[in-house]
């Protein structure tokens, strides 16, 4: 069937396998969202550093990285329906112990476990979606799917933004619950058993199958990228809402928009990038480009300390009380900078997807090759914000995100250095030729 048969980004999503892969991406992105603004006002509430700050991300990346591998392995043999449940149930369990919280320490470690749930959902969909999507298609529903993650996320802003603000963080997370829940029976209702793992557990993913792929160039550029590149982007991630939440006092339905930004863009434009992958004979150009954009997205972010210069503060009204919310000069000037690193993902998300399913595909280890994908980003995830955060405090907000930016260059100038694509083992045609 081809992208045309299926209507495009919203045609795809009649297929109910891929609606049940879709309900986990949109659960578990609502998910992210809604917590990255609860953690600023963790941060807030606690008044922590920038270095516990930073804390907030490693220990949720620290906990993807101790169980990637193994659960790329295990992805491979077993039955990979029975993962995504698992990782839907355990985040119903994480939204029920970021209500209980009472201290910094007790944001620390529910981080952890959402850690362990958000790599169950992503590392296992995106296998699923590439091992069952058609071969002629895949940058097209590897593209959507994140697109649906990306809507997800933009609605997480403003929905999870507008339910802390109201109604403060039970609320929110009930919410979540229940998104989470229809997710759920999704899966369990239409997706087939056993969507991946094919391979014997004698030959499936394990250290020598990493090692078969690392050996190719391909894979060991696509590597090194992601872990210069998480470090630049993580940091980002974690602090932009707490800094417009600490140095400005925007409030969450506020921190909301401004994140909505760079959903907007990145929702919009995945699904037609991926589709314009599939027929580019140069997909390592979009991740090029789009390393530079979320560079140059990043080093706006502190601009929003000046912003008052360019932007003025508007105070909204609502229509049906006497209620109204003041939007200082640097959401304005943070809006615009996040939708520039909305674009920048868009660009080069689809083409790194794609290109390491393609990779993986030579050794029949397509879930070996995404949690190689996943380790790369958590090694700099891990180190990312909390070296930023250190920075910060050392130094300056502009000398913190000059560094993220920075990190984000380096991973750029290592791509193009390195990228080149080996012939395929067996001498079959190499992938992308």
């Amino acid at each position: 069937m081809s992208s045309a048969a299926t209507g495009g980004s919203i045609g795809l999503l009649r297929n109910r396998e891929f609606l049940a892969l879709a309900g986990t991406a949109f659960a578990r992105a609502q998910a992210y969202s809604t917590v990255l603004i609860a953690l600023a006002l963790y941060a807030e509430q606690f008044d922590t550093t920038g270095t516990v700050e930073g804390l907030f991300g490693t220990a949720f990346a620290l906990a993807q990285l101790v169980i990637v591998l193994p659960l790329g392995r295990y992805i491979d043999i077993g039955n990979s329906k029975r993962y995504l449940l698992a990782g839907l149930v355990l985040n119903v369990l994480v939204f029920v112990g970021f209500s209980l919280v009472g201290s910094v320490e007790h944001v620390i470690l529910v981080r952890v476990v959402q850690g362990i749930g958000a790599s169950l959902l992503w590392l296992t969909g995106s296998a699923v979606v590439g091992e069952i999507s058609p071969a002629d298609e895949r940058g097209h529903w590897l593209g959507v799917y994140n697109q649906v993650g990306a809507f997800s996320s933009l609605a997480g802003d403003i929905f999870g933004g507008l339910l802390l603000y109201v109604y403060g963080f039970q609320v929110a997370y009930a919410a979540l619950i229940v998104i989470t829940m229809v997710a759920f029976v999704l899966v369990l209702a239409y997706l087939r058993d056993e969507p991946g793992g094919r391979k014997d557990p004698e030959e499936a993913t394990g250290i020598e199958t990493l090692r078969r792929l690392l050996g190719r160039t391909a894979i060991r550029a696509l590597v090194l990228f992601r872990v210069s590149f998480s470090v630049g982007k993580m940091a980002v991630i974690i602090f932009l809402p707490i800094y417009a939440r600490t140095a400005f006092g925007i409030n969450p339905l506020a921190i909301g928009g401004i994140l909505a930004g760079g959903k907007l863009t990145k929702s919009a434009l995945q699904g037609y990038v991926g589709a314009l992958n599939d027929r580019s004979d140069d997909p390592y150009l979009f991740i090029l480009g789009g390393a530079v954009l979320y560079a140059l997205g990043t080093i706006l972010v502190p601009y929003a300390e000046v912003a008052h210069r360019v932007f003025p503060t508007v105070t909204l009204a609502s229509p049906v009380s006497a209620a109204s919310m003041t939007l200082p000069p640097a959401f304005f000037s943070l809006f615009l900078a996040y939708a520039v690193l909305g674009v920048g993902d868009s660009v080069r998300l689809p083409a790194s997807m794609s290109l390491f399913v393609e990779e993986g595909e030579h050794f029949d280890a397509v879930a070996g090759s995404m949690s190689l994908r996943s380790i790369a980003w958590k090694l700099g995830q891990v180190s990312g914000p909390v070296l930023v955060g250190a920075i910060w405090d050392a130094t300056s907000v502009f000398v913190a995100f000059a560094v993220a930016a920075g990190a984000l260059l380096l991973s750029a100038l290592v791509f193009a250095v390195l990228f080149s694509v080996d012939p395929a083992p067996g001498g079959a045609p190499a992938a992308g030729d």
